[in-house]
């Protein structure tokens, strides 16, 4: 099953086409010969892309996730149950980008730095290099329930090394090797240094349309843990300023450290979650 998931994300197997007035930015440049529209959204699904905000651009990004599908009616198919998670993104520069945000899953705060190494480009790199890290506090910890709990038990960190290619005119390609802690884990067999590879992938269905799809491989999870590897399918819609993504997902977490670490979902028993990113650029 791990392999077949595996293999979704890296082969997707619908293609059509058709008309839109976005076809400059999908070409490559003449005078430079870099690779050009490999992600169109700044993730992927769940995981980053190597997409940046131009410089002195504001990004701003709405990602909602329902809940699980499974709940059926009870829960009118996750619309009870859903989370929201608000990011703000700027261009300090071409290279670099600065992001704060807020999830309502865990009341998570968030700071984030993104910056572009390498850029792929026809006669030099065969890569699109990206460092990202970022550090969350989790403000829905209870000290009526953990009473030792300090402000540092609060805290997570993610470093990622994003490696994309694009392969093709319709497909990219993206490796993630990603380290992220919490220093509060509540399974006891559960190290707070955990280790994941992430998997990405965009096909270009037509000018305004992509089928995306990423999957996180946690290295070192606990044998005593209940959560699940993250694997995320979906399709991305071009309209002028937005990118507005459509998915599927086993994670309703958003944030690195909550869908590598802490997914629920079960692809096989249809426990999934309905979301969308949705960014607009100022």
């Amino acid at each position: 099953m791990k392999h077949l998931l595996i293999l979704l994300c890296i082969f997707p197997l619908l293609s059509f086409s058709q008309n839109d007035l976005l076809d400059e930015i999908d070409q490559e440049s003449p005078e430079d010969n870099y690779a050009t529209a490999t992600f169109k959204g700044l993730k992927i699904v769940n995981f980053e892309s190597t997409k940046l905000t131009a410089k002195k651009e504001f990004t701003f990004v709405v990602a909602h996730r329902f809940g699980s599908l499974e709940s059926g009616l009870n829960t009118f198919f996750g619309l009870d149950d859903a989370v929201t998670r608000l990011n703000f993104i700027y261009g300090l520069s071409e290279n670099i980008n600065i992001s704060v945000s807020r999830s309502s899953f865990q009341k998570i705060y968030e700071a984030a730095l993104k910056y572009r190494l390498i850029k792929q480009k026809e006669g030099g790199s065969l890569f699109t290099i990206v460092g990202y890290h970022s550090l969350l506090v989790n403000t829905a910890y209870d000290k009526a329930n953990l009473p030792k709990l300090e402000f540092k038990n609060r805290l997570g960190y993610t470093t990622q090394v994003l490696i994309a290619r694009k392969m093709s005119k319709n497909l990219s390609l993206e490796l993630a090797p990603t380290f992220f802690q919490d220093n509060l884990v509540l399974d006891p067999n559960q190290d707070n240094a955990q280790y994941a590879l992430g998997i990405g992938s965009r096909y270009k269905l037509g000018k305004r349309w992509s089928l995306n799809a990423d999957y996180g491989w946690h290295l070192n999870r606990s044998s005593t843990s209940p959560f699940k590897n993250p694997l995320s399918i979906g399709i991305d819609l071009e309209t002028g300023g937005h990118v507005f993504q459509m998915h599927f997902t086993n994670s309703q977490a958003m944030n690195t450290n909550g869908y590598l670490g802490q997914a629920t979902g079960d692809w096989s028993d249809g426990d999934i979650y309905f979301g969308f990113n949705l960014s607009r650029v100022f």
